[in-house]
């Protein structure tokens, strides 16, 4: 069964740092694409990141560009997103999902096909 499980979310004060991770299991990282993505209240779903079946990393999204980094543990299995001076607006909840492909796309929907369950992310002083 494939399965994404999220976690490192929390409560952080602005200009504090998180790393996320997302636990795969049922498949392995190197034949697809894994992807970030987080959903504000009130807000549509919102793709910032995703690392290739091979490690090669997107730029991010202009909202979160310079202060994130996706990066990956092939032994366990594990995508992470390293998020530096966070802001309130990046407040939300972050999801991992991965690809039909081994390349990245910059999409909120298809080709990401299994989801994880989220990990909620609340930035305020």
């Amino acid at each position: 069964q494939l399965q994404l499980v999220e976690s490192g979310g929390g409560l952080v004060q602005p200009g504090g740092s998180l790393r996320l991770s997302c636990a795969a299991s049922g498949f392995t990282l190197d034949y697809y694409a894994i992807g970030w993505f987080r959903q504000a209240p009130g807000k549509e779903r919102e793709w910032i990141s995703c690392i290739s079946s091979t490690g090669g990393r997107t730029q991010g999204a202009d909202s979160v560009k310079g202060r994130i980094t996706i990066s990956r543990d092939i032994a366990k299995n594990t995508v992470y997103l390293q998020m530096n001076s966070l802001k309130p607006e990046d407040t939300g909840v972050y999801y991992c999902a991965k690809s039909r492909y081994s390349a990245c796309s910059v999409s909120s929907g298809f080709p990401y096909d299994t989801w994880g369950q989220g990990t909620q992310v609340t930035v305020s002083s």
